[in-house]
């Protein structure tokens, strides 16, 4: 979005406000079920509805999860943090504040960086500063369309464990932060930080735009996106916002400080309210929660179960495995998966072969029963069997995908009690389909198919070469694809050769 050159060009300049909630079973500071989908108004208690005399008990689980993702984007993770009450008045907001953090948060100072070969997109690297993460207790929620004239409220999520994520302004265009969103919410998911399904709110994007002249330092004023429930809906309202600011300061007007929501549905953004500033919120420390102490112990363990991230082993891949870009970024998608394809590729020693069989048939039966990979019923070593059983040459690859299936069935099918019942060489074994390479049975086979198509094999004869592919299929066929291809192929050309 950047008008380069000449005086009165502006460039965007974009900061973000992510909400992750994090993935534990309790709130943040009571027991209730953090769910999704209950009845409105079942899993409250006294303390999250604010009742007199009710008090908070923090959740180590979340404290734990926050940390690990502090660490994983770098931040300095503080032994000395505390909580404070943001004071705001909001049907959903029973207690009357919000128990945050605000001037002494969980973690500063982070810097998460995206490669350009690792998200489509992005058309070179970007690094974005992270200014904070700090842990908070999410608002119920306001439903505005159940009714004709009226609002409800479920206070369900009241009280659920977040952390808010505060980048820097670092951002120049709405397609970088599509893609760097993109890469944050993987390593969210391999930390296990957080489901990240934006469509029941476990992942929330604000962001801050403005515009400024290209080269200078000052920002300009900026105005607060919200509502946007998917990543191309950011794109899209940053692209959208961009423009009305560009028309304001073209026409000789001046951008007011606000917070404005996008309508997906008409592509535009309206105002909702004037922008607050933080002492709006009367931020001060919660008389009834002590400081929050993590010790250097707990950093350090929480540090040495980090899992490897996304762009470390997209990179491993590429290296030990010696696989393409394309495949290392598919098959490093989701954590499962990638799981998945290392068992998969160090059992069967085929590591290109492995990634062939997991980006084609095993994806799309995955995807066909909406299945994750840790659920896919058949295991890697079934799959490494399998290919090892092509590599032999003991049956080829239309058959074994003939035996994927049998052995889907066989694991998913009715009255099945455990995955892949039956392994690829029993099936093989069982239902007589190994290939055949014996020249007499081959030989009857295609003397089936060329007695059946005299027409076609005159034809053959007189230059149409291409009807080979034709008589191939026509012998796989009554070989029920058991028939070697390699020796039909040769067979075929001395016979179709003659006078």
């Amino acid at each position: 979005m950047t008008d380069e050159g000449g005086d009165g060009s502006y460039e965007p300049v974009i900061g973000l406000e992510i909400h992750v909630q994090l993935r534990t079973k309790e709130k943040l500071f009571c027991p209730d079920h953090t769910g999704f989908g209950d009845a409105p108004n079942t899993n409250v208690c006294p303390v999250c509805l604010g009742l007199p005399g009710a008090l908070p008990i923090l959740n180590r689980d979340a404290v734990e999860l926050a940390v690990r993702a502090s660490l994983a984007f770098d931040c300095t993770v503080h032994q000395h943090s505390v909580w404070a009450r943001k004071n705001y008045f909001y049907p959903d907001l029973p207690k009357g504040y919000q128990i945050s953090q605000f001037e002494e948060p969980l973690a500063t100072g982070g810097t998460f960086r995206v490669e350009a070969d690792d998200v489509s997109g992005l058309d070179e690297s970007v690094d974005i500063r992270i200014r904070r993460i700090h842990m908070e207790e999410d608002a119920g929620k306001s439903i505005h369309d159940r009714f004709e004239s009226a609002t409800a409220v479920d206070l369900n999520r009241t009280g659920t464990p977040l952390i808010e994520m505060v980048t820097e302004p670092d951002f120049r265009s709405p397609g970088q932060v599509r893609a760097w969103l993109t890469a944050v919410k993987q390593v969210l998911e391999y930390l296990e930080v957080s489901d990240c399904n934006m469509e029941e709110g476990s992942l929330r994007v604000d962001a801050n735009v403005s515009l400024r002249p290209v080269g200078s330092e000052p920002l300009g004023t900026k105005t607060e996106l919200k509502n946007m429930n998917s990543f191309s809906g950011v794109e899209r309202a940053l692209t959208v916002e961009i423009a009305r600011q560009q028309d304001v300061i073209a026409t000789g007007g001046q951008v007011a400080h606000q917070t404005l929501l996008w309508d997906e549905r008409r592509g535009d953004v309206r105002p909702m309210r004037s922008k607050e500033e933080s002492h709006d919120y009367r931020y001060f420390p919660d008389p009834d929660l002590p400081p929050l102490k993590v010790s250097e112990d707990l950093i350090e363990a929480v540090r040495a179960r980090l899992p490897e991230l996304p762009s470390a082993r997209r990179a491993r891949f590429r290296e030990e495995y010696g696989l393409p870009s394309y495949d290392a970024g598919v098959l490093t998608a989701r954590r499962p998966l990638a799981d998945y394809y290392e068992d998969t590729a160090r059992t069967s020693g085929e590591p290109k072969e492995a990634s062939n069989w997991i980006m084609g048939p095993v994806l799309a039966a995955m995807n066909a029963r909406n299945l994750e990979a840790d659920d896919f019923p058949v295991r890697p070593a079934h799959l490494a069997e399998l290919i090892d059983l092509v590599e032999k040459g003991t049956i080829n690859r239309n058959v074994a995908k003939d035996v994927l299936g049998r052995m889907l069935e066989a694991a998913t099918g009715e009255g099945a009690e455990s995955p892949a019942v039956k392994t690829p060489a029993d099936i093989v074994r069982e239902e007589g389909l190994a290939t055949v390479s014996d020249a007499g049975q081959l030989e009857a086979w295609i003397d089936d198919a060329l007695s059946a198509h005299p027409e076609e094999v005159a034809r053959f004869r007189e230059g149409e070469a291409r009807l080979k592919g034709f008589f191939m299929g026509e012998v796989m066929k009554r070989s029920r694809g058991k028939a070697d291809p390699g020796e039909v192929a040769r067979l075929l050309t001395e016979r179709l050769g003659k006078a």
